[in-house]
């Protein structure tokens, strides 16, 4: 069974949406659009060839459209998502779902009433690097982790509406949502404390670095750090687990897996090492011989659209959906706990 799609917000991320959609998934039929702004109304009909709706209530009150795709600005994800929803279409919502957890609640809400499908755009579960930590510590590669560490760093700063707090901007509700998801999703269990520290290098109205830490309630602890000003940039994962490290670089995997070579080896010297900053032996590399160096695991056959091919079988019956409301709930819950926790400077104990 095909689905008729329309968007609302034809901006940058929109144009991505469509040819993505088209070149993948073909049970969707984007064929429709809604911008406050003429210049995207006229960008989407002549480049994309769609019907440019003249209000967001005609594309309601079509029913043609099964499905409507919200690629606007944050702080106006809420009311489009509850109309359309209201309206008896499937909606997807693009990141951040809302722009804290009680907007989302009021979403769910109105999605169970209705009966009809409601996600959130998270398509970085199909990133090739989470994936890689996700194999090497489903497969047994490293056991019992303790430690995860997330970054994406660089050197540019934020643009457009997200630097602007009233439209949901700051690097949190930006690339942080999508970390933070990662995270969860990797480790289901409950988050019992969240400590924050939220930075404004550039401007003073929204936050454009940050680092997050998480503790789980199995004792797992994750963190998460984002920067705009950062010129020299430290790994994308880095892992560690009682039996050994996983290190990724970057998007484009480089990195491996350092491992015991005996998991029962507990002491394999009793020689103080002089360095530079004197006298060691607990802080010393391993004899190579009692280690083992291993490749990253190959990651293959996955698409950031493999999120549209899961809500098309989702909608035809043929499986569960991956991006839940309920899960975007948990993360919303959590990004408000990072809020609270950078606001008074202490830790935010949770149940999330």
């Amino acid at each position: 069974m095909s689905y008729n799609m329309a968007i609302i917000g034809m901006g940058g991320m929109a144009g991505w949406h469509v040819r993505n959609i088209r070149e993948h998934i073909p049970e969707i039929k984007v064929i429709g659009g809604y911008d406050v702004r003429e210049e995207a109304n006229n960008k989407a009909r002549d480049e994309w060839g769609v019907k440019v709706y003249a209000t967001p209530e005609e594309i309601y009150a079509d029913g043609s459209i099964d499905m409507v795709l919200i690629a606007t600005p944050n702080d106006v994800h809420k009311d489009y998502s509850i109309k359309c929803l209201q309206a008896g279409k499937h909606v997807i919502c693009e990141k951040p779902v809302t722009m804290n957890a009680p907007e989302l609640e009021e979403i769910l809400a109105v999605a169970k009433k209705t009966g009809k499908l409601f996600s959130v755009h998270q398509n970085r579960r199909w990133d090739k690097d989470y994936l890689t930590v996700r194999k090497i510590l489903a497969d047994g590669m490293l056991t019992k982790p303790y430690n995860i560490e997330s970054r994406v760093q660089g050197s540019r700063p934020l643009y457009g509406w997200r630097v602007f707090k009233q439209n949901g901007g700051g690097l949190l509700l930006d690339w942080g949502i999508h970390l933070l998801d990662q995270m969860m999703d990797l480790i289901p269990q409950k988050v019992v404390s969240v400590q924050a520290h939220l930075h404004k290098v550039y401007g003073q109205e929204i936050d454009d670095s940050f680092t997050v830490l998480l503790r789980f309630e199995n004792g797992i602890s994750g963190m998460v750090s984002i920067s705009t000003n950062c010129f020299i940039p430290l790994p994308r994962w880095h892992v560690s687990c009682e039996d050994g490290t996983a290190v990724i670089d970057d998007w484009e995997l480089g990195g491996k897996i350092v491992k015991q070579a005996d998991p029962n080896e507990k002491d394999w010297t009793e020689n103080l090492v002089y360095t530079a900053a004197g006298p060691t032996r607990i802080m010393l590399p391993r004899p190579k011989e009692t280690t083992i160096e291993t490749p990253l695991p190959s990651i293959v056959g996955t698409h950031w659209t493999d999120y549209y091919r899961n809500i098309v079988d989702t909608l035809n019956g043929k499986a569960e959906l991956r991006v839940t409301g309920e899960q975007a709930l948990r993360v919303m819950k959590v990004i408000d706990a990072v809020f609270e926790s950078d606001r008074t400077g202490a830790a935010v104990t949770a149940g999330i």
